[in-house]
């Protein structure tokens, strides 16, 4: 049977669209490439027309989580002054449908922690990946004039965004992970409010 010229490639990009759900939903380490092919419709045997190892796939399919990320960055970006932005952010971020659907959501929360225990490709691409999504919080969000005092700004937001979704994540009681994400949101937009 004879394949469309792009078929190699719209195969791969599957595969790498299912890992970064997946690796997003149960973790870097938890995830086989075994269950990232069945996902895929795809045999295991045929990972490796594509990829060299997991390690790889890894690296691609973070790079993938970031810039799925930038479809929401546009409607940040137009609000019109930063505690607008900052608020827009917080409300989505620390929203109960954020926390409830981890395979399209904040890779941070998701495989932050296993990146520390690897290396090579997978551990340089989520680097890159974050560095470059830092960026363009930094770009979209706008927080001060000043670079670095924005880069700042930016980073204990997302830190205090990403602490507070792993909170939420983490207990098995509803009504206190919601309580957790409210109180959360609420002192984040008091944090943020008053930027211009």
């Amino acid at each position: 049977m004879r394949y469309a010229a792009d078929h190699k490639q719209t195969t791969r990009r599957r595969i790498v669209a299912v890992a970064s759900a997946a690796f997003r939903e149960r973790g870097v380490e938890s995830t086989g490439v075994d269950e990232v092919m069945r996902r895929a419709g795809l045999t295991h045997g045929g990972f490796y027309a594509h990829f060299r190892d997991k390690s790889e796939l890894v690296a691609e399919a973070c790079v993938e989580a970031f810039d799925e990320a930038v479809v929401n960055l546009g409607r940040i970006a137009a609000q019109p002054t930063a505690a607008k932005r900052a608020r827009l952010l917080i409300d989505s971020y620390l929203s109960p449908r954020h926390r409830d659907n981890r395979g399209s959501g904040c890779l941070i929360v998701a495989v932050g922690a296993d990146m520390g225990r690897l290396t090579g490709p997978a551990r340089a691409g989520y680097a890159c990946g974050f560095i470059r999504h830092i960026d363009r919080l930094c770009d979209t969000l706008r927080l001060a004039r000043d670079p670095e005092e924005n880069r700042d700004r930016v980073t204990h937001l997302m830190s205090s965004l990403v602490g507070a979704l792993i909170f939420a994540r983490a207990t098995d009681d509803l009504a206190r992970s919601d309580a957790l994400l409210a109180s959360s949101r609420r002192m984040l937009r008091r944090t943020f409010s008053t930027l211009s």
